[in-house]
């Protein structure tokens, strides 16, 4: 009887040991949140990118901890004189799990600061977006990485033996996985060598490739084409092709061939000088880069004289503007020399016309009465 009462008593202080302790984790997960809110409202006037990053990363994680820790002892007492194998997973459990949120925890942190530098919002300073996203990668990898690794060990798993094991099926896997691994290796020479990055307009004379760069991932670069497609490319492929960045052009190159007529020959070196004098007093023309103005041909209809100079912007938009006050000028000064720009034609000779009176055969033609 004694032994019965004792056994409910230890019952019922369990039941209240594991009510106090849901609780009180309730109540400190509640506070915790909302301790949280206010930390973001104060650190929010500082303009710090550290310490809203770390608000950011703990805010889910550090409640989710809570409710971890005081749940998991909860259920260990409430399982403690219970012959159930399933109480004695609970251990292993709540370190699996610490040793989850611990990595949630990392790898929000290092998302909100990757994202913030590539948007420029806590600075002014231009900063590489494609570099500060590699970093980012290889961060968040490595945190990937070190979680499984020490969750391995949590549960038991010997790394010894998988990494042996490892050295075993490599050879397999490196077979199976070749091309994710080229992909992958194509996004480190992208990263080191930075052939492009994103934001640039690419092209390739090897592929049909041509587009702006919107993501360089680990095993895709995906390229905006010009009539808006996606268009998504292994990064292995740009270790075999030739990749043109004509987004690094330090200028525009302008080179045409315009024809006048024959009849202008006289008046084309005067042309020639003042279309020169032209280029030299554009103001969007860059005097620092060669400029040729030259007669360079006798055309099948025209006398054709070569144009040869740089613009100083690089936008697409704006060259083609450029380009267009340029041969405009250039017409105005033609016609200001009386001449004209020539197009296609074709001069007919045509040999004496035969007596009206003959016909072609060299017969005599009928008179009006019709006799021959």
């Amino acid at each position: 009887m004694t032994s019965d009462l004792l056994t409910m008593v230890r019952n019922y202080q369990d039941l209240i040991e594991v009510f106090v302790l849901v609780f009180l984790t309730l109540l400190a997960s509640w506070v915790a949140s909302h301790v949280l809110n206010r930390l973001e409202r104060r650190f929010a006037a500082t303009h710090n990118i550290y310490d809203d990053a770390l608000i950011f990363a703990a805010r889910r994680p550090l409640t989710w901890l809570i409710l971890l820790l005081g749940l998991s002892h909860a259920a260990e007492i409430a399982g403690r004189d219970a012959d159930v194998e399933i109480f004695e997973l609970i251990p292993p459990l709540r370190a699996l799990g610490v040793i989850i949120l611990v990595a949630m925890f990392a790898w929000r942190a290092v998302r909100f600061v990757e994202e913030r530098v590539v948007t420029g919002e806590y600075s002014d300073k231009q900063v590489d977006a494609t570099t500060a996203t590699a970093i980012g990668k290889l961060l968040r990898l490595s945190i990937l990485i070190t979680a499984v690794i020490t969750a391995a060990q949590t549960l038991g798993f010997s790394i010894a033996g998988l990494l042996a094991m490892g050295g075993v099926g490599g050879i397999a896997i490196g077979f199976a996985a070749r091309d994710l691994l080229a992909n992958f290796f194509g996004a480190l020479m992208i990263y080191m060598d930075r052939p492009f990055a994103v934001g640039e307009w690419v092209r390739s004379p090897d592929r049909d490739i041509e587009g702006t760069v919107e993501e360089i991932g680990w095993r895709l670069t995906r390229i905006r084409t010009f009539d808006r497609r996606p268009l998504y490319v292994p990064n292995a492929i740009f270790t075999q092709i030739s990749v043109e960045n004509p987004g690094r052009m330090q200028n525009r190159r302008i080179f045409e061939s315009i024809g006048v007529r024959y009849t202008d020959i006289n008046a084309l070196p005067g042309i020639l000088e003042d279309v020169r004098s032209m280029l030299r007093e554009h103001e969007e023309i860059a005097q620092d880069r060669i400029q040729m103005v030259n007669f360079n041909g006798f055309g099948a209809s025209s006398l054709d004289f070569m144009l040869y100079a740089f613009t100083k912007t690089t936008v697409w938009a704006e060259f083609h503007r450029i380009k267009e006050d340029v041969l405009f000028r250039i017409a105005a000064i033609i016609a200001q020399h009386g001449g004209e720009v020539a197009f296609p034609t074709r001069t007919l000779h045509l040999e004496s016309v035969p007596d009206a009176a003959e016909s072609p055969s060299g017969i005599a033609a009928p008179n009006e009465e019709g006799q021959a």
